[in-house]
């Protein structure tokens, strides 16, 4: 359950769910906007969640080779984070991060794509279409759907942890709404504090936080072979 967490957290870390999440914030009415995002994505992500899981859970060939990929896939998704944390931690990134800037600036004044002109209009069923749409399977939230239909969990068991996986990975929605609802005055000028301090300090404790998640991938996957 533990590894399920792990890749859950991964999978919240969305370029495009940031970007939607960030964009939402401008706008008038977030909180309004973000929950119907929210909504369409826990739709969408939750039916093909429980429809993979299910396929998985039927086929022949996960029992005969779950024992073998699965210290395989440790080993791979410990050796990528530790890799990563390398790069963040050796500032190797930076040339391609100025790279990207450059291109956007270059790109400033072009036409934004369309969901993000369907986006600016500022409506909740705008918002819930595109999160049912935007919101599709990425890597890790296929492993962590792989590593519940190898727990042999019953049918209600499953469909909770499904949802619970769906919740971590959304935070980047969640946080905000639950913010604005809490204390809607204050919470526009502590996000941009929060901008502030991931600028200036995310670097350091992004390295940090995936060396331990590719440490203990890596040590799991090595118990499990030896």
């Amino acid at each position: 359950m533990g590894e399920v967490f792990v890749l859950s957290l991964t999978a919240a870390l969305n370029p495009t769910l940031l970007a939607v999440s960030t964009m939402m914030m401008l706008l008038p009415s977030p909180k309004r906007l973000m929950l119907g995002y929210w909504v369409g994505a826990m739709v969408t992500s939750i039916t093909l969640g429980l429809v993979i899981v299910s396929s998985l859970e039927d086929s022949s060939v996960l029992g005969t080779t779950k024992h073998t990929l699965s210290p395989a896939a440790d080993l791979a998704l410990g050796g990528l984070a530790l890799v990563l944390a390398w790069v963040l931690a050796s500032g190797k990134d930076e040339p391609l991060q100025e790279r990207r800037a450059a291109r956007a600036a270059r790109k400033k004044d072009k036409k934004p794509p369309r969901w993000q002109r369907e986006l600016q209009k500022g409506t909740a069923k705008t918002t819930f279409f595109l999160g049912a749409v935007l919101t599709l399977p990425g890597a890790s939230y296929l492993a962590g759907l792989s590593r519940i239909s190898k727990e042999n969990y019953s049918t209600p068991v499953t469909v909770l942890v499904v949802i619970a996986f769906n919740l971590v990975m959304l935070l980047l929605l969640e946080v905000p709404i639950l913010a604005f609802t809490i204390a809607p005055t204050r919470t526009p000028a502590a996000i941009e504090d929060a901008k502030d301090w991931a600028r200036a300090h995310g670097r350091v404790y992004g390295a940090r936080g995936l060396a331990v998640i590719g440490v203990l991938l890596v040590a799991k996957a090595l118990i499990e072979l030896l």
